[in-house]
């Protein structure tokens, strides 16, 4: 019979956004223990910030994560979100030092993504499909990605599986499934800190992920 291993990761993240407003422009950054993304961790310690500029119900920006491990990422994004629920948008994924202007299928830096949700109450679902192959982004196109959830007070069951890059064969498997919980402690009269904690457990990789998040 074959063993089975399960490793428990506990980690504790820092949030600390800040937050410039400019008109149409919003600047912040994340301080995080570490930076697990769709049930996988891609590195430790991290500072991410995020650059958007929005109008009305269009954005776009710009999201990175640079890790004490070298480790780094720096994303370009667009999205329209429509009255009624619906979202659609596309995610160019970028990891330094590759050349930011290959766009070779053997050694591109870029991996794009479509991505497209929609939420109704506290129901949300959501699909994604990177569509090229871009050999120092680890895309070989066509990886799939589809993630569904609940949230309800504070809070938010998630679900989500993919194939690709997203799981060790390439194969399409359960990687992102948990809980998160949100809470504001009261410290004064006119300030709230907001804790968030998340229990992640991805089922390809046998790996158990217990965060928990400040921001300030």
């Amino acid at each position: 019979m074959k063993a089975t291993k399960l490793l428990i990761i506990c980690s504790f993240t820092i949030s600390i956004p800040i937050i410039t407003k400019s008109q149409n422009f919003t600047v912040s950054t994340d301080i995080v223990s570490s930076y697990v993304w769709r049930g996988v961790k891609y590195s430790d310690a991290s500072i991410q910030p995020t650059l958007t500029f929005s109008h009305q119900n269009f954005s776009i920006g710009s999201w990175g994560s640079a890790g004490i491990d070298g480790f780094m990422e720096m994303d370009l994004f667009v999205n329209y979100a429509f009255p009624f629920g619906l979202s659609l948008g596309m995610t160019n994924y970028y990891f330094p030092p590759s050349k930011f202007f290959d766009h070779s299928a053997s050694t591109g830096s870029h991996a794009y993504e479509f991505n497209a949700s929609y939420k109704i109450s506290g129901f949300y679902a959501a699909g994604n499909y990177i569509f090229n192959e871009a050999g120092s982004a680890g895309s070989k196109g066509g990886e799939k990605y589809f993630e569904a959830g609940y949230d309800f007070k504070n809070i938010r069951l998630f679900a989500g599986a993919g194939d690709g890059w997203h799981t060790p064969d390439g194969s399409f498997q359960a990687v992102n499934i948990g809980l998160s919980v949100t809470r504001d402690i009261q410290i004064t009269d006119s300030f709230k800190l907001p804790l968030k904690g998340s229990a992640i457990l991805n089922p390809a990789t046998e790996q158990y992920y217990l965060t928990i998040g400040l921001s300030l």
